[in-house]
């Protein structure tokens, strides 16, 4: 079978390299996983490495797909900014601000706020740290109404999983607001500059159309919107990734969902996935960083649709988690 056609069976079309990092702001915290396509044009997964090196990130990645390929690559951090902010910031497209961000007059963008005074739409992050710290010291240096209005359409609750965090709180578990900074100023942002076949889903285009173009697609992904897309049962409330066992008691449907799709897993991550990732602090990192790359092979072969947004605010400005399907968000306020 010729490469053509292998790169488009059913589905979307198939590039040569998936990739999921589960990303943190602990450099030791971040794990990718990859799937190459085969020959045939099914995959092989193979077990989490560390992310290692930022700088030459998408360079190795691109290598293993080859020439003339595709690369496709997810990150479980925010690609967008909330309406709210971007109004008042005078933002009409993300991409293009990106770029900005950490320069000239955005040079303090990246630096959180440490005290509620230094809060400003140019330097939006907030707090440096925590102790005497309010959602509405953030708000009130936005000039925004509520927090709510700090979240993007993608992070409101859905009837499977609560509200993400606001994009620029730095504070939690979560620790969105400095998961952003990393990714988008040491990672993302760098890589643009140095490649011009690098593209960001859904800011360039529907996802369709950019994964018929070599080179490397970027989109947002969440592990946890996942959960429910693998039929998995640690999205449960008395259920955590944190928790090796549990981790472990969703070895059959990860192992099932593998089977019914062709995807054959390398020896190490087959062993990975029954062992519940182990008993390490990093069990949590790999088991999430393979739940996203299932998640993103599950979009490539047409089980679930991507989600491309059709409103231009989404489109332009605010951004989407691969796969999340607008049907399932609740409301503000219910």
């Amino acid at each position: 079978m010729n490469t053509k056609a292998i790169r488009r069976i059913a589905g979307l079309a198939r590039p040569a390299v998936l990739a999921h990092a589960d990303w943190s702001v602990d450099a030791r915290k971040r794990w990718v996983a990859r799937a190459a396509r085969t020959t045939t044009g099914g995959y092989v997964a193979l077990a989490p490495e560390p992310v290692s090196q930022l700088d030459d990130f998408f360079d190795r990645l691109s290598a293993g797909a080859g020439a003339g390929e595709t690369v496709f690559a997810g990150f479980d951090f925010p690609l967008g900014l909330p309406e709210a902010y971007a109004v008042k910031a005078n933002i009409n497209h993300f991409i293009p601000a990106l770029a900005r961000f950490g320069r000239g007059h955005w040079a303090d963008f990246y630096t959180p706020a440490i005290k509620p005074d230094e809060i400003s739409i140019r330097r939006p992050f907030y707090p440096d740290k925590p102790g005497g710290t309010r959602h509405k010291q953030l708000t009130d240096g936005l000039g925004v109404a509520g927090i709510d209005d700090l979240r993007r359409v993608c992070d409101h609750p859905t009837d499977l999983r609560f509200a993400a965090s606001p994009l620029f709180w730095t504070l939690g578990g979560q620790q969105v607001g400095k998961a952003a900074i990393s990714g988008w100023r040491d990672l993302i942002t760098p890589a643009m500059r140095a490649r011009s076949d690098l593209h960001i889903w859904p800011f360039d285009g529907n996802l369709g159309v950019l994964l018929d173009r070599p080179g490397v697609i970027v989109a947002e992904t969440y592990p946890g919107e996942v959960y429910s897309h693998l039929q998995l049962r640690i999205g449960a409330p008395n259920k955590s990734k944190r928790n090796q066992a549990d981790r472990r008691d969703d070895a059959e449907p990860l192992l099932k969902w593998a089977a019914d799709n062709a995807v054959e897993l390398s020896a190490a991550l087959a062993a990975d996935i029954r062992d519940g990732f182990g008993p390490g602090a990093d069990g949590e990192d790999r088991f999430d960083a393979t739940v996203g790359l299932f998640g993103m092979l599950n979009v490539v072969y047409g089980h679930r649709p991507p989600g491309d947004p059709r409103d231009r605010i989404q489109r332009d400005i605010e951004g989407w988690i691969l796969g999340l399907d607008p049907d399932r968000l609740r409301p503000r306020g219910a």
